[in-house]
């Protein structure tokens, strides 16, 4: 049908031929194409922020009722998020004196004290057990089988060593340039950023492409269909 494919490849045509002009032609009303549209998209993303937090409750909710596996977790799970959305969006929990919005960083509030005492602790927590799986990966990567592993695996443990006093001690009798914190500085801002930019510069041409294609409307994936 017409409504379902060409007129949403047409919307997205002008929008995005709106957005590319903006760039070239710095002059009203095309400079202020960016401030409107970074106003839709965080609308838009309100929304799919609702979304996802009914989703999340819609999953829970049918683990807990079926009893399925780690069950418990889902309900801890829908306690904690009903307790974050009434200390958020009512006046409980907050202190005299404090504006309904202010409390969110306000000392004495409940919000602020399950934010700092509960979802902090636990978002380090599960940022230290990160450590273990990138120890995890640098072993596996780390395996000498060939040249471009074995380059890896020196370079590591350069940087490893380069960072820690231990690695200065060791190198210390050596001139500047050969001390392993030198050495470890110059991979880092050499070799390492030459990589860096040469990804950043494929990522932007593949940004490029993806959306030239979503523009002239050969790509309409966004569609939800194979049209």
């Amino acid at each position: 049908m017409l409504w379902k494919t060409q007129i949403p490849v047409a919307i997205v045509f002008a929008v995005g031929m709106l957005t590319l002009i903006q760039w070239f032609v710095p002059h009203w009303p095309f400079d202020q194409i960016q401030v409107h549209t970074t106003q839709w998209f965080d609308i838009i993303a309100v929304f799919a922020v609702i979304l996802g937090g009914l989703n999340l409750l819609k999953l829970q909710l049918q683990k807990v009722i079926s009893r399925g596996r780690d069950w418990p977790y889902a309900l801890v799970t829908i306690v904690g998020f009903l307790a974050m959305m009434v200390y958020g969006f009512s006046p409980v929990g907050v202190p005299e004196g404090i504006r309904l919005g202010d409390h969110l960083q306000a000392n004495g509030s409940h919000f602020r004290w399950m934010f700092f005492n509960v979802f902090t602790p636990l978002s380090a927590t599960m940022f230290a057990l990160l450590a273990f799986f990138v120890a995890s990966a640098s072993y596996r990567a780390f395996r000498v089988r060939n040249a471009e592993a074995t380059l890896l695996l020196v370079a590591g443990i350069i940087l490893m060593l380069g960072r820690v006093p231990l690695g200065a001690k060791m190198t210390a009798f050596l001139p500047h340039f050969m001390q392993l914190p030198t050495v470890q500085e110059w991979i880092y801002a050499v070799p390492n950023l030459a990589g860096a930019r040469a990804i950043m510069i494929g990522i932007g041409l593949g940004m490029v492409s993806t959306s030239l294609r979503f523009i002239l409307g050969i790509e309409k994936s966004f569609l939800g269909g194979d049209e």
